[in-house]
């Protein structure tokens, strides 16, 4: 992480923003859980990950993060993201299956994306591979029995080339985690498998680039204290910018906000 160049506050701002310039202009909801996510990404795509590293998104249904992410670094262009979500495109709703070189898998069938990550994992070891692997996943998905066993698996085979990060936004297509399905103290219950163990602010940079940047010798989780919609006032915290796409008087408010951000820097 060191040789690379870090990014600013006014880098991730300005990617926000264009997150949000996409999925208006395709009519397209999931905002808040992308915008959760999205500064995670950044740092992992901007610092961490190296050549022959793989990310896989587990939590598929933020795609769009993932896209600006790419793009942010020049892997897919302005093309790409005009094209989000159209008849035809390769940047779908939920990451595709093949076509977009730094997408390994498709995913936006929540629960699998572990599993995915830990096969990848175990796949490099065999090759004699020092390439790491990081998978994203929701908190939501730890209501799901495979995202258990792929830990399990994860941890019995020893991936010290796993990191996994929970986006712990705490609401879900239904309500909050804790109303649908209590995972608390999820904390707890990951320790428990005496692994490498992380919780941070997830909007911090800092505190993201220090949590990368630890030794790690075991399967690592780093748990996100995330903010769904993060960034936009109207949408922070709130179940519905899981699904609502943005009305054209709701996204003038919101780029006039972060613009206000962007200004403050």
């Amino acid at each position: 992480m060191d040789s690379k160049k870090l990014l600013t506050t006014d880098e991730m701002i300005r990617t926000r923003q264009r997150l949000l310039q996409m999925h208006f202009e395709s009519g397209v909801g999931h905002i808040g859980g992308n915008l959760s996510a999205l500064d995670a990404l950044l740092i992992v795509f901007h610092e961490y990950l190296g050549a022959d590293d793989k990310f896989i998104l587990s939590k598929g249904h933020s795609a769009g993060a993932l896209y600006v992410a790419l793009w942010s670094i020049g892997r897919l262009d302005e093309q790409d993201l005009k094209l989000f979500h159209k008849d035809g495109t390769l940047l779908a709703g939920h990451p595709p299956a093949k076509g977009i070189a730094d997408i390994p898998f498709a995913t936006g069938s929540l629960g699998h994306g572990l599993s995915l990550a830990a096969g990848t994992a175990l796949a490099f070891r065999f090759k004699g591979s020092n390439a790491k692997v990081v998978c994203l996943t929701s908190d939501g998905e730890w209501q799901e029995g495979s995202t258990w066993e792929a830990l399990i698996f994860s941890r019995h085979q020893n991936l010290s080339n796993l990191t996994v990060l929970i986006d712990h936004n705490n609401l879900q297509g239904f309500g909050s985690t804790s109303d649908v399905a209590s995972m608390a103290p999820l904390w707890d219950k990951l320790k428990g498998f005496d692994i490498d163990m992380q919780i941070i602010d997830g909007h911090d940079p800092s505190a993201i680039r220090s949590a990368l940047a630890a030794t790690q010798e075991r399967l690592r989780i780093i748990i996100l204290r995330t903010v769904k919609g993060r960034g936009v006032s109207f949408m922070e915290n709130r179940m519905d910018s899981h699904y609502l796409p943005l009305t054209e008087e709701k996204f003038h408010k919101a780029m006039a906000e972060l613009a206000l951000e962007l200004s403050a820097q």
